[in-house]
């Protein structure tokens, strides 16, 4: 069975009652997991506690959360707390998000990400496990031996990561247990992936017990074009106007020449003209659109032969959970 993983959107309109009955029809079709994200708009943690209070098996997990507005001791009691609520079904999805967001929405300084996002692991990882708090690193100095005061569920709850830079990736393997990429098209999944597996291969670890979940979603849509216009928006946000990190991303993946005339349209225009500038083909090669089931089918079966182990899945204009539940079951068969 494949697995299967649905979001739920942290910005605009939410329609709470309409958004548990898709969850659990999810959870009842038995899709993999379901993944809060977190920017400027809803926290996280809140709508998770309400998903694990109404689902059975699905997983929970952080799509993502950053290591710079929350302490690492503040997200392992989250993320133990809600492990706990769910009987062991969580899954901590960190990353370091962007200088804009940090430093003007949190207003704390961007600095050493990379060096912070291993601390913050390996001080979740530490507090999870029981060991008295004791860690000497190059950001935290925490040496009162502190351990969580009750016994959470389990002594690792698995750690995915959002990178992009070939450093960081490679930090990844070394130290998450699972890859979450982003805005990676189809055609260089398979080199991707491949080095995220040929780095946890030399870091001395079992590359095939990491887990990949796909960069894009393959959505299905009953007004696929209303959709895909939305899809070229957030795409185009992404690369002019979220920092340097997503530019440098798309170029280094052979859509160099793609990203300056989006950024150069978006400077120029607004929103409406850099989404404009977006190529329907590079849209659709890093995350479908269709109204077809089949074509879904294929595309997931294409993530699976370049290495994907998760793959997020969206519905858009189905409203029935019996059907929504259908839909899961064949995408997953």
């Amino acid at each position: 069975m494949r697995n299967l993983a649905i979001s739920i959107n942290w910005q605009g309109e939410l329609k709470r009652q309409d958004l548990f009955k898709q969850v659990q029809a999810a959870d009842d079709a038995g899709v993999h997991s379901v993944w809060v994200a977190e920017a400027w708009g809803r926290d996280a943690f809140t709508m998770l506690t309400q998903l694990a209070e109404r689902t059975k098996q699905m997983q929970l997990g952080t799509g993502i959360v950053n290591v710079y507005s929350r302490s690492p001791g503040a997200l392992a009691q989250h993320f133990a707390t809600l492990d706990e609520l769910s009987e062991g079904r969580m899954i901590i999805g960190l990353g370091t998000s962007g200088a804009n967001v940090i430093e003007h929405f949190h207003g704390v300084p961007f600095d050493r990400p990379l060096r912070r996002l291993r601390e913050y692991v390996e001080v979740i990882n530490m507090l999870m496990s029981g060991e008295p708090l004791k860690y000497q690193g190059e950001i935290f100095n925490l040496q009162r031996g502190f351990t969580l005061r009750f016994s959470p569920v389990r002594t690792h709850i698995p750690v995915f990561l959002a990178t992009l830079a070939p450093k960081s990736v490679r930090q990844t393997a070394e130290i998450a247990d699972g890859w979450l990429p982003i805005w990676t098209p189809l055609e260089a999944l398979p080199q991707e992936i491949g080095a995220f597996r040929a780095a946890a291969g030399k870091a001395g670890r079992e590359a095939r017990s990491l887990a990949v979940r796909a960069p894009g979603t393959t959505v299905i849509a009953k007004d696929p074009e209303r959709v895909l216009r939305g899809a070229r928006g957030a795409l185009a946000f992404y690369v002019a106007r979220m920092g340097v990190f997503y530019y440098q991303h798309v170029s280094r993946l052979g859509y160099a020449q793609q990203a300056e005339a989006i950024k150069q349209a978006f400077d120029a225009g607004g929103s409406a003209a850099g989404a404009g500038a977006v190529p329907v083909e590079m849209s659709q090669s890093m995350g479908l659109v269709t109204d077809s089931i089949e074509q879904a089918r294929e595309r997931l079966a294409a993530q699976e032969a370049a290495g994907v182990d998760i793959h997020p899945v969206e519905l858009v204009g189905y409203d029935d959970p019996a059907e929504m539940q259908r839909i899961y079951e064949r995408l997953a068969a």
